[in-house]
């Protein structure tokens, strides 16, 4: 088995001041890293050269590289991200608000960014309608993989480091499946000395792992919770989604009424609309039913086709008329805008296709 040096991105300041001495050459480096964007231990200039000698000989700064990408018209990018190991994972850049200048340059709206990021190469979950689900679970990503995917990407769209994006755990893999580095990502994006992205800026998203649902909670992190539901009773789940045999719907709201939520915020719920499967008025009424007394948020999604796949996406029609039943009833309703339709967009499709 090969050997690897390990990366800076794995630790956290606290962590890398106890092994780099004085510990206030923590704070630097994290500066040079997160907010410099520099690419090699020579480029930190306050650090005294031999230090600079040693870090080049026992760690690397990024585990990743670009291996391939692909631009929407949209402004969506879909990377494809190799690891040190030979295998490799996708993340993609949503860019929610353009800039917008007035006629003497100052900036009237601020670009906004969504960066969604995978915790694992493959997944175990084997959800139906997803193409990473084919390829079967290859392995957990460190904390220093998980995060590295947002500075890699900053960097490569020339996105200040004092531009808080937004962050979605909701790539490839199961986030808590891979508790541990998922919540030691969310702590290192978090210290503010390095990306400084606010908890409240992060969302997890998760296809119902009860038991892990109670401890993200218990840890109380500040970040937000996004649920994929996408059926309204556990016969249809369990079709689409295997996992729902050992955590059900039941058990899924349970975990949810007990998790900490800002008093602003609301629990998402990710509902992928599929034509003719869950796409009805009954359904809808289901769902009203399922999230009765919950501070909920339903977040409907077009079902983003792929070549093969045996699923269809639903008509704008239904789509509407979904959303019109739910928000009629109560709960706060809004549907995803598709984005990369042009492009490898569904989940592990870059992969697939590069794998092929």
């Amino acid at each position: 088995m090969a050997v690897y040096k390990k990366t800076l991105f794995d630790f956290t300041k606290d962590e890398l001041s106890q092994i780099i001495k004085p510990s206030f050459r923590a704070k630097q480096i994290y500066g040079w890293i997160y907010q410099k964007y520099v690419n090699s231990f020579d480029e930190m200039k306050n650090l005294p050269k031999d230090l600079r000698e040693k870090l080049d000989k026992e760690y690397i700064l990024s585990p990743l590289k670009i291996i391939a990408k692909e631009k929407s018209r949209d402004g969506s990018i879909k990377y494809l991200f190799g690891l040190r190991n030979g295998l490799s994972m996708e993340a993609v850049l949503l860019p929610m608000k353009k800039e917008i200048k007035d006629t003497e340059g100052n900036i009237t709206q601020s670009s906004k960014y969504t960066i969604c990021i995978s915790s694992q190469v493959g997944c175990k979950i084997g959800c139906a309608f997803c193409l990473t689900a084919k390829e079967g679970f290859k392995q957990n990503l460190s904390a220093g993989e998980i995060v590295a995917q947002v500075l890699e990407i900053k960097k490569d769209n020339d996105i200040a480091s004092n531009k808080r994006v937004n962050i979605v755990f909701m790539g490839m893999g199961e986030p808590l499946d891979n508790l541990e580095n998922v919540v030691k990502a969310i702590r290192i994006f978090s210290d503010p000395d390095g990306l400084s992205i606010s908890p409240r800026r992060q969302t997890v998203s998760t296809s119902g792992l009860s038991h892990q649902i109670k401890k993200l909670g218990e840890m109380d992190l500040g970040v937000l919770l996004a649920i994929s539901l996408h059926a309204v009773d556990d016969e249809m789940r369990e079709k689409l989604m295997p996992i729902n045999k050992a955590y059900n719907i039941a058990s899924i709201l349970d975990a949810v009424r007990n998790f900490p939520i800002d008093a602003r915020k609301r629990v998402m719920f990710e509902y992928l609309v599929i034509k003719d499967l869950n796409d009805d008025v009954k359904s809808a009424k289901k769902l009203v039913k399922l999230l009765h007394g919950i501070k909920a948020k339903v977040n409907l999604i077009y079902f983003n086709p792929y070549p093969n796949s045996p699923f269809q996406r639903p008509s704008e029609k239904d789509m509407l008329g979904f959303q019109r039943y739910l928000r009629d009833h109560g709960v706060t309703c809004t549907i995803r805008e598709s984005k990369g339709l042009d492009i490898s967009a569904a989940c592990g499709q870059l992969y697939e296709k590069k794998r092929v």
